[in-house]
């Protein structure tokens, strides 16, 4: 498994990385900072998810889903996860499904733009 993204200035948007998205979370790609050392970061934001019980939930079901499409993710990429409000009533396969259809949308922007 990865390590965890945990400083704020990681987590901050730049033009350059890549962007998926579907109902239940927002993924952002860049590249890595450090070789040999991929990372992801969850970001479950107190604003959508007023109680705890929630965020703590999202965190599991983003942290569920990445483990089980980990062979997608690319080897030079940090990923960041934002979770949104809609992902309390998703079913896990459900979840799977969007994960891996949001890294291999992903994985395709990464090979266009390294032919670039």
């Amino acid at each position: 498994m990865r390590n965890t993204i945990k400083r704020h200035d990681d987590f901050l948007p730049r033009v350059d990385d890549l962007n998926a998205r579907c109902s239940l979370f927002f993924v952002r790609a860049k590249k890595i900072k450090i070789a040999n050392d991929p990372r992801y970061g969850l970001t479950v934001t107190k604003k959508t998810f007023k109680h705890a019980v929630d965020r703590n939930r999202a965190k599991r079901l983003l942290r569920d889903w990445l483990t089980f499409n980990e062979k997608y993710l690319i080897k030079d990429l940090d990923y960041i996860f934002i979770a949104r409000r809609t992902i309390l009533d998703a079913t896990r396969e459900d979840g799977r499904q969007a994960m891996r259809r949001c890294l291999q949308y992903i994985k395709k922007l990464y090979i266009e733009e390294q032919e670039k």
